[in-house]
């Protein structure tokens, strides 16, 4: 029996499984939602094959019986709603394979992370950062890049400092980077792999979280502020992409 897809689902949802959405990440994953004048958060993935999904997590003491998934469309999208979700709960997916087989499964579309070596995504709101870069993107919005000199300095944010044997976070990278950038004449800073990752070693080469800067040195939204104040002074933030080397632990 073919399912109803909701009319609001169809366009993005036909992009999809075109490989055309490149906002993808604002329908799947984890997003605060009001539904019926209660405040929650919606659950979306995509398992075609699954027999039956689930969400487990803190909130539910990890019981996949407690919080079944919809599936909501013949290609094996999966959708749920549950109210009273916290800022940084732990959850993943309870996924049933056709074999019976259950296996527990991050969110691909998470934008938070347990501190490696766990490997649950975490709920993040990544609503109410005030971004001050105004006078920054009106200028770049004005600028002809491809005529513009450009000088870029590619770092390692956990290998470029430490504080004794720690990472810097975010916040100290911002504070000793920049300074230390723009002093010697670099117009941008590129990053090498931000998105979480499960091995120190691999320099972010192995992700497992594409759209979740690394718990390593903070929040998303500690990021975001590192960003900002990069913006703020002038420097551009470019982020390396490795698609090619998702890694199976």
């Amino acid at each position: 029996m073919a399912i109803t897809v909701p009319e609001e689902y169809q366009v993005p949802l036909h992009l999809f499984f075109q490989g055309e959405n490149s906002h993808s990440y604002d329908f799947f994953g984890s997003h605060k939602l009001k539904k019926d004048g209660v405040d929650g958060v919606v659950f979306r993935c995509w398992a075609p094959h699954a027999k039956s999904v689930c969400v487990v997590g803190d909130f539910n003491h990890w019981d996949r019986t407690r919080h079944y998934m919809n599936k909501i469309n013949d290609g094996g999208i999966w959708e749920l709603f549950i109210e009273g979700i916290k800022q940084y709960d732990n959850y993943k997916f309870s996924v049933e394979a056709p074999d019976g087989l259950i296996k527990l499964k991050a969110d691909p579309y998470g934008t938070h992370m347990e501190l490696r070596p766990n490997t649950a995504s975490k709920f993040f709101d990544l609503d109410g950062f005030k971004w001050t870069d105004k006078a920054y993107e009106e200028k770049l919005a004005k600028t002809n890049v491809y005529d513009s000199p450009i000088n870029i300095y590619e770092v390692n944010a956990g290998s470029w400092k430490k504080n004794g044997e720690n990472y810097l976070s975010y916040k100290q990278l911002a504070d000793e980077l920049i300074p230390y950038v723009k002093e010697m004449g670099y117009t941008h800073i590129e990053l090498m792999p931000i998105g979480e990752y499960p091995f120190d070693g691999s320099w972010g080469y192995q992700q497992i979280g594409y759209y979740a800067p690394t718990s390593r040195f903070g929040t998303p939204h500690d990021f975001m502020a590192f960003v900002d104040k990069c913006h703020k002074a002038g420097i551009g933030v470019i982020l390396d992409w490795v698609p090619a080397h998702f890694p199976k632990d």
